[in-house]
């Protein structure tokens, strides 16, 4: 037994998360891709069976008042809530995390007003969230400014309408500064909406404390709730009664069974929803959020790091001197919860790590991509993934 398999075995010993494991449908299989889908947490399938056959099958219609299904939105929002720092009644659960991008981002820029000409966004985003904040700009009239996080602070002005970033960068996983960004874009007079997609559920947020605007997500990383599961808005409490939506449906109106053709917008969270919510996949993720009954997201932050750091230790390790190249920042003040390796045949590489076992991805040209979710990743699997990278490279 090798020191790091030894040391491997101890603390996964010493682990206050280690019994979450057993909550979630696995293998033997080093599974590193929860950054982009989640495992299964065994609850689901059986929640998921009921809704079918008794909440649709034998209630029907009647589930949406019996079964809770028109307040799922709020419900499901409220449990998220804690996971992002923010109290209840502030998010709301439905549509994509693309769709709640262009309703926040759009709303912002009607709440700045008119005098503010110019959105910010991150030059390193995530590509669909470009192309909403293109089409943002050009539907409001605005001009559309690509900085990087960096650089936000110096780039605001008294032009500044919104500044839409990225809490975690998709490709390398530094994490960006979410309170001093967000103090800055204030200074300035504007808005600062975020993108949580790669940091809820694998890092505290803080959005209350910290004053956010606006911000988004998806459910389907270490929220795990599924492929394809709903988004969510944030919206402070503050600016409820100002939100304008951009796509007022049904579902927002404050009086939706009224069927009034002038639209007034409902109170609080709700205005934030738009047609019919997609209960299925909706309830699939409530009961996915069982796993996080009784879990500190601090507890998750520090075993995220401590494994992000093992795995770091293990690389350098087991695979040669020059053979990979860590993108993924060192400090931990810098670091969210995945490791991006650069690597010149990094498609070929990753093929070979899934046939034997390890499981992460791989993101053009030239980048093996390891997420780390805590609450069912442990450091044998860290120990083994990087074990396995060396052997690949040879």
């Amino acid at each position: 037994m090798s020191d790091l398999t030894a040391r491997a075995e101890k603390l996964d010993a010493a682990d206050e998360l280690a019994a979450k494991r057993a909550e979630f449908v696995l293998d033997d299989v080093v599974y590193l891709d929860g950054n982009s889908l989640g495992a299964l947490p065994a609850v689901v399938p059986g929640r998921v069976a009921d809704v079918v056959s008794r909440q649709w099958g034998e209630l029907r219609i009647r589930s949406w008042e019996e079964s809770g299904w028109w307040t799922a939105p709020e419900r499901v929002g409220d449990r998220i809530a804690p996971l992002l720092g923010a109290a209840p009644g502030q998010v709301v659960v439905g549509d994509s995390t693309s769709v709640n991008i262009f309703k926040a981002l759009v709303a912002a820029v009607r709440m700045a007003g008119e005098g503010r000409d110019e959105i910010l966004v991150d030059a390193t985003t995530f590509p669909t969230d470009g192309y909403i904040a293109a089409s943002a700009a050009r539907m409001t009239g605005r001009t559309l400014r690509p900085v990087l996080p960096a650089e936000v602070p110096d780039a605001l002005g008294d032009r500044t309408a919104a500044v839409l970033l990225n809490h975690v960068d998709y490709r390398t996983g530094r994490l960006h500064d979410l309170p001093s960004l967000t103090a800055a874009a204030h200074r300035a007079g504007a808005l600062a909406v975020w993108d949580l997609c790669h940091s809820a559920g694998a890092l505290p947020v803080g959005l209350d404390e910290h004053g956010v605007d606006l911000a988004v997500g998806c459910t389907y990383k270490y929220l795990n709730g599924g492929p394809g599961s709903p988004a969510y808005l944030y919206v402070r409490a503050g600016l409820q009664d100002r939100f304008d939506s951009p796509l007022p449906g049904w579902n927002s109106h404050a009086e939706p069974f009224g069927m009034r053709p002038e639209y007034e917008p409902a109170p609080g969270a709700p205005r934030g929803r738009v047609g019919t919510p997609d209960i299925l996949s909706m309830l699939a993720l409530e009961a996915a959020l069982d796993v996080w009954d009784a879990v500190s997201i601090e507890a998750v932050r520090a075993k995220s790091l401590a494994l992000t750091d093992f795995f770091l230790e293990c690389v350098s390790a087991y695979v040669a001197p020059g053979r990979v190249e860590s993108l993924t920042p060192v400090p931990h003040a810098e670091r969210g919860s995945q490791v991006a390796l650069r690597c010149a045949d990094a498609g070929e590489v990753m093929k070979r790590l899934i046939e034997r076992g390890v499981v992460g991805d791989f993101r053009a040209p030239d980048v093996l991509r390891f997420g780390f979710t805590p609450l069912y990743v442990g450091f044998a699997d860290v120990e083994r993934a990087a074990r396995v990278l060396g052997e690949v490279l040879g």
